[in-house]
C-alpha cells in the first residue's frame, strides 16, 4: 500500500513540474516526464532488496552506477548554471525548467565529450536501480525508460537546433550524445 502513495505523491509532483511539457507533446519534457515515471516504478519495484545481499555481483554493479550517476548530474548542472548565462525567460519555449533556460551554448566541461550530462546520469541511475533487482518486470521497465530518455535527448537537440542553430549543428557533429566517444 505504501508503494501505491508514493507513486501516487511522487507522480503529483513530476505532474507539476512537467505541466507545460505534457500540453506540448514534442518538447523534450513530454519524453522526460514519462522517463521519470519509469524510473520511479522500477525503483519502487526494486526498493525492498535494496540492502540484501551487499557485496553480490548484482549489488557491485548496482552500486558503482548508481555512484557512477552522480558525476555527470554534478558536472552537468554547474556548467549548466555557471556557463549557459540562465535567463528568467527564454523566448520560445516556455515549457523549459529554470536551469534549461540557458542563453549560450554550453560545449566545455562534461560538455565537451557529451551532449546530455543529465541524462546520461538518469541512464546509470536507471540501469543502477535495474541491478539491485535484475528480472524480467524490472528490465522491461529500464528498457522502457532507457527509451524515452534516448527520445528526450532527441527532442532536447531538436529544440537546441531550433534556439542555437548552426553552432548546435557544429557541436553536435563533435560530441557524442551519452558516452563520450562511443554513444
Amino acid at each position: 500500500m505504501w508503494k501505491l502513495i508514493v507513486l501516487g505523491l511522487v507522480t503529483i509532483f513530476f505532474l507539476y513540474v512537467s505541466r507545460a511539457s505534457l500540453r506540448k507533446p514534442s518538447s523534450h519534457g513530454f519524453y522526460r516526464f514519462f522517463a521519470w515515471e519509469c524510473i520511479l516504478v522500477l525503483f519502487l519495484h526494486n526498493v525492498e532488496l535494496w540492502y540484501t545481499d551487499p557485496f553480490s555481483w548484482n549489488q557491485l554493479i548496482a552500486w558503482t552506477l548508481l555512484f557512477a550517476s552522480l558525476v555527470p548530474l554534478a558536472f552537468g548542472v554547474r556548467s549548466l548554471r555557471s556557463r549557459g548565462a540562465p535567463a528568467s525567460e527564454r523566448p520560445g519555449d516556455q515549457s523549459l525548467l529554470a536551469f534549461e533556460k540557458t542563453t549560450t551554448l554550453v560545449s566545455s566541461g562534461v560538455y565537451a565529450y557529451i551532449r546530455h550530462p543529465l541524462y546520461s546520469s538518469l541512464l546509470l541511475l536507471t540501469w543502477g536501480i535495474y541491478f539491485k533487482m535484475p528480472d524480467l518486470t524490472g528490465t522491461a521497465m529500464a528498457a522502457v525508460a532507457s527509451a524515452f530518455l534516448i527520445a528526450t535527448a532527441r527532442a532536447d537537440e531538436q529544440e537546441c537546433l531550433q534556439f542555437f542553430g548552426k553552432a548546435y549543428q557544429h557541436y553536435m557533429q563533435k560530441t557524442k550524445r551519452f558516452i563520450p566517444y562511443l554513444f
